[in-house]
C-alpha cells in the first residue's frame, strides 16, 4: 500500500520539473537575446575618445559551488567609472590586466564604442579639465 501522499507528488513531479526547465530555458533565451542586442547596439555606435577622470573602481567576485563536491570556480569583473567633462559618469566593464594599469584619479583620454571599453591614455602633462 503506498502512502497517500505518493500518488499527488508523483503526478506533480513532471508538471514542476517542466515548469522549472521551461523557466530556465526562458531565462537563457532572454540573457541572450539582451546580450546580442547590446553587442549590436555597440557596433552601430560610433567609436569615441573624450578627456575623463578615473572616478572610481570596482570589482564583482562570483563563487561558484558546484553540487555536494568540494569543487568551487570563483570568476572577477573589473569596471571602473569615468567621469567626463560635462560631469556625465561611464561604468564600463575591462580587464583585470587594463584594470591594474588604471588607478582613480588618473586623467587622460578614454576611448569607448557604446558600453564598450576600448581604451584609457594616461596624460599627465595636459592641464586637468574643471569637473563638477
Amino acid at each position: 500500500m503506498m502512502p497517500m501522499g505518493f500518488g499527488v507528488m508523483s503526478s506533480l513531479f513532471p508538471i514542476l520539473f517542466t515548469a522549472v526547465f521551461l523557466l530556465i530555458f526562458v531565462l537563457f533565451i532572454v540573457t541572450l537575446v539582451h546580450n546580442v542586442g547590446q553587442w549590436r547596439r555597440n557596433n552601430r555606435s560610433p567609436v569615441l575618445t573624450v578627456w575623463a577622470r578615473i572616478a572610481a573602481k570596482r570589482t564583482n567576485i562570483s563563487r561558484h559551488h558546484s553540487g555536494s563536491s568540494m569543487h568551487h570556480h570563483t570568476s572577477t569583473r573589473y569596471y571602473a567609472t569615468f567621469e567626463v567633462e560635462s560631469g556625465d559618469r561611464m561604468e564600463l566593464s575591462l580587464s583585470g590586466q587594463e584594470y591594474g594599469l588604471l588607478a582613480e584619479g588618473d586623467q587622460g583620454t578614454l576611448t569607448f564604442q557604446g558600453t564598450r571599453y576600448l581604451g584609457f591614455e594616461r596624460d599627465a602633462a595636459a592641464p586637468p579639465p574643471t569637473f563638477h
